[in-house]
């Protein structure tokens, strides 16, 4: 089977979908498994954390992140939908990493 070359998600949705599957991920983590360098998941974060959709906060020597699941999703034909929904769906049946970190 060839690899896809086109997703239906956004990178900004993958981060997304990552972090709110597990707030305290590191960054560094999230961008391996989404497949993108640490620096442009920075830069994703940062638009979520401006959009509203993500809060950061201080923990130790770490951040951690809280979703804001009644926004809106941004695009005029989603609009009706929240992001929480979208994360509710993709996230079912997620097992969260045993803590190895």
């Amino acid at each position: 089977m060839a690899v896809a070359d086109w997703t239906f998600l956004t990178n900004h949705a993958h981060v997304l979908i990552c972090v709110a599957q597990d707030p305290n991920i590191r960054l560094r983590d999230v961008a391996e498994r989404v497949g993108i360098t640490e620096r442009a998941t920075q830069r994703i974060v940062a638009d979520l954390v401006d959009a509203g959709y993500l809060e950061r906060s201080r923990e130790g020597r770490r951040n951690s992140y809280r979703l804001n699941p009644e926004l809106p999703l941004r695009h005029p034909l989603e609009r009706q939908h929240s992001v929480g929904e979208i994360i509710d769906v993709l996230a079912r049946g997620y097992v969260p990493p045993s803590p190895e970190r």
